[in-house]
């Protein structure tokens, strides 16, 4: 299967952080390290015509578009009385636009080819049950992307793609330790005893864009924090 690797920030086009583009240049030869081909094609996920020519580098350098995974995302914490509208509008803008964009021209290329594929978009446990006064736009995204994963794969599965959306509980990244500095002052006592490992969520992912996960439609990697 041929891969896709991007990265998104909310800063204008053509401008990534340099501490994601790092990362990104890191895991390229981390892969390459490993015997595999890797190469980053970078994008605004907010941005149709990025997405839409991301798309299309990946299918130039590839030969085709097998596995989509929609994980870029950001979190304002903050109350909602301390959340302005340009903050509310950032968070959606990227993590449920970014995904539904993700999802429309991952799928269109997948059809277009006839072979099937795989779809996979970032939720939360906050996209089940807000878990914090803190998150009111991050939560509200999260929501939005379990109903676009439950309409895309209604729409993509005749033409034998699945999609699916993963929703980690607290995983040891620095996301989530800034929540914690941010919404509680410093960390709660117990909130991150065992927490997740970015590694939990990696299996994950590897398996539903497997050939194995064909009949997957929905997993949750939460620690038990909720289930549905």
């Amino acid at each position: 299967m041929s891969g896709l690797v991007g990265s998104v920030t909310g800063f204008p086009r053509g401008k990534l952080c340099a501490a994601n583009q790092k990362g990104l240049s890191n895991a390229v030869e981390d892969i390459r390290a490993k015997g595999r081909q890797s190469s980053a094609h970078l994008a605004d996920v907010s941005v149709e015509q990025d997405v839409k020519g991301m798309v299309a580098e990946v299918v130039r350098v590839y030969g085709g578009l097998d596995v989509m995974v929609a994980n870029a995302g950001v979190c304002k914490c903050a109350l909602m009385a301390d959340t302005s509208a340009e903050d509310y509008d950032r968070v959606m803008n990227i993590n449920a636009r970014g995904t539904f964009l993700c999802y429309k021209h991952a799928g269109l290329q997948m059809m277009a080819q006839g072979r099937g594929g795989r779809i996979i978009g970032a939720c939360s446990a906050s996209g089940k049950r807000a878990g914090s006064a803190y998150q009111s736009a991050y939560v509200a995204s999260k929501f939005a992307i379990r109903g676009l994963t439950q309409s895309a794969a209604l729409e993509f599965g005749p033409h034998k793609i699945t999609v699916n959306a993963y929703a980690p509980g607290p995983i040891d990244t620095y996301v989530t330790l800034e929540y914690i500095k941010t919404s509680h002052g410093s960390a709660v006592p117990g909130y991150l005893s065992s927490p997740g490992t970015p590694a939990d969520i990696a299996a994950l992912v590897s398996y539903l864009a497997s050939q194995e996960s064909g009949f997957v439609t929905g997993i949750s990697v939460n620690g038990g924090i909720y289930f549905d």
